[in-house]
């Protein structure tokens, strides 16, 4: 229920955002007519549409991406005769009779004999608007389908993408209704029916043309990343409250605060207990330790960490995780890390290893390619801390990057309600190099972005994508967070592939540090490579994998820091020009 609470919100917030323009004039031509027979049918028509294309193209593979295509190309070529039968129903009959006697039909249906009922007219409408609409990506969506891409198409799936759908024709009805009456009054007062139906002709096709030159998931898309991402993340803080920590504290004279133990009670925790921990069964094998299970731990203190070794954000959170397993180990903790896969290759035991050891990490690490754990604690996120104390229930959780001053408080607690004697110690500031470096918040113009085309977005190259087939592409300079190949790839369900040597990927962003997900291939031979920022070597401005020049070889399949500005951030274009052949691309990220 919670997530469908938070689905419904994340499209409510979808009206905020650039990204609905170009479907609101379809929307907005029906203003002033019947709300249930003409507004509600195209408003659910939309919706379902929508909730069964995400589903299937989060899950489906090319096929589903090709019939999308087509159905796109239907929705355009139909709601342009709309368009064009709204401006001047006389030149359009001349034009094309048949198809615009069919449009109209559809569009201007009263309930005359013969005629198709205005409530189906309105609900054909609504199917090719939810093919047309690519609404952004934020937090909300972005979670919504990474669940569909992990648990598959189901009915959990489809009524979370009806539900975020719903929201957004929530938001849209209301607007609608308001902006009826005005349209309504200005035909009263000002006799311009016409005039406003000529407008709204204009604007469909306008709206035609944005969707058809693909800026509706380019040039909207980047204006979108920032506009909603802030209240869709409140959102989900606010329906994954995370208790306030209580102490008692005192103000010493140097005005430092400490807190104040009372030695003469057993301590308890405020925290509440959320639920009884589940089962740690699943996981196909377990690295630094024998299979732990939650009857065994009881008397410790649990921290799992679901995480996965390419993940920014989860890289970012390692250093914490490993000082507090350091640090708290005597205290009678117990950090366990729950790998669980976000891309194929980290389903190979192998990557994961040779991740735990570049990562240095000693505490248990369960391996979960089948989500088992992940399922039994209904998580939906990376990373994603859960506390359990010694009793084995769980008292706390956090989602995401940060909050490490409040996580590790809470550690703290539960390892004094256990009967440590430990006191109160400052927290843990780990000295974090490289990709771990925390990110440069208040610069970051620029969000995470896929090359495989089912996440795929703002592609730019001329030839488009072509799904599981080899293309030559081409790229000229891009716009922010905008993207393109050049050279032959063959595009995947995850990844792009390098066909031939010489190829490279362009993107222009505006971030300190620039990642992607690189690996060698099914050969697994290292794949050379130079990176330059605006045409020129990064020199200072380079990251942790390579060098001033820019060179750098990818030698296993895990994220790469490319670029790490030592100056300030602006926008820049990227380059990185692959010198060998089988290089496999997956997703740029942030920081």
């Amino acid at each position: 229920m919670t997530l469908l609470i938070i689905a419904y919100l994340g499209g409510a917030l979808t009206i905020l955002s650039p990204c609905i323009l170009p479907i609101l004039p379809f929307v907005f031509a029906r203003a002033g007519q019947p709300f249930i027979r003409s507004t509600l049918p195209m408003l659910i028509g939309m919706s379902v549409t929508f909730a069964l294309v995400a589903t299937l193209a989060a899950v489906g593979g090319s096929w589903a991406i090709h019939a999308n295509e087509y159905g796109r190309l239907a929705a355009i070529l139909l709601l342009a005769v709309f368009g064009v039968s709204l401006m001047s129903p006389r030149v359009a009959s001349v034009i094309t009779q048949p198809v615009v006697d069919f449009g109209n039909r559809l569009l201007n249906a009263s309930g005359k004999p013969g005629s198709v009922p205005t409530s189906t007219s309105s609900f054909i409408l609504g199917v090719a608007t939810g093919l047309l609409w690519a609404p952004c990506a934020g937090p909300i969506l972005g979670l919504l389908l990474t669940g569909a891409a992990l648990n598959g198409a189901n009915l959990q799936t489809t009524f979370l993408l009806v539900a975020y759908a719903a929201g957004a024709a929530t938001s849209l009805a209301i607007a609608l209704l308001v902006g009826g009456k005005i349209f309504a009054g200005m035909k009263r007062s000002l006799g311009v029916s016409e005039r406003i139906r000529q407008v709204m002709g204009a604007a469909v096709l306008a709206g035609v043309a944005v969707i058809a030159l693909g800026l509706d998931t380019g040039l909207l898309a980047r204006l979108s990343y920032a506009s909603t991402a802030s209240f869709e993340q409140a959102v989900l803080n606010q329906l994954h409250d995370k208790p306030e920590i209580e102490t008692s504290s005192e103000v010493a004279s140097n005005g430092t605060v400490s807190a104040v133990v009372d030695t003469t009670q057993p301590f308890r925790s405020n925290l509440p207990i959320e639920s009884g921990a589940p089962s740690l069964n699943g996981a196909v094998e377990w690295l630094n330790s024998p299979p732990l299970t939650i009857e065994e731990l009881r008397g410790k203190v649990v921290l799992i960490d679901f995480w996965t070794y390419s993940c920014i954000n989860c890289i970012r959170t390692v250093p914490y995780v490993r000082a507090w397993a350091e640090k708290y180990k005597d205290q009678g903790l117990v950090v366990i890390g729950v790998h669980a896969p976000e891309f194929a290759f980290e389903k190979k035991i192998d990557n994961v290893k040779k991740a735990v050891d570049d990562f240095k990490i000693d505490y248990p690490v369960a391996i979960d390619n089948d989500y088992k754990i992940w399922r039994a604690f209904e998580n939906s996120y990376w990373p994603a801390h859960y506390l359990i104390d010694a009793k084995g229930q769980i008292r706390y959780h956090h989602f995401g990057e940060g909050n490490y001053r409040q996580t590790e408080q809470a550690i703290q607690h539960l390892l004094r309600e256990a009967g440590s004697e430990m006191g109160s110690t400052a927290p843990v500031t780990p000295d974090a190099k490289g990709a771990e470096a925390s990110p440069d918040l208040k610069n970051i113009r620029s969000g995470e972005t896929y090359l495989g085309y089912k996440r795929a977005a703002s592609f730019v190259s001329p030839e488009n994508l072509r799904a599981d087939a080899a293309n030559a592409y081409s790229i000229d300079e891009p716009d922010l967070n905008e993207w393109g190949l050049s050279g032959t790839w063959t595009v995947g369900a995850e990844q792009a592939v390098l066909d031939q040597p010489d190829g490279s990927i362009v993107y222009r962003f505006s971030a300190r540090d620039l990642h992607l997900v690189l690996g060698p291939g099914a050969a697994g031979k290292p794949v050379r490579f130079q990176v330059t920022i605006d045409g020129k070597a990064p020199g200072p401005g380079h990251g942790a994998d390579t060098d001033a020049g820019g060179y750098g070889t990818v030698t296993s399949t895990k994220l790469y820091q490319l670029v790490r500005q030592s100056g300030g951030v602006a926008e820049r274009t990227f380059e990185i020009r692959f010198l060998d052949s089988g290089v496999e691309a997956y997703a740029f990220t942030f920081g």
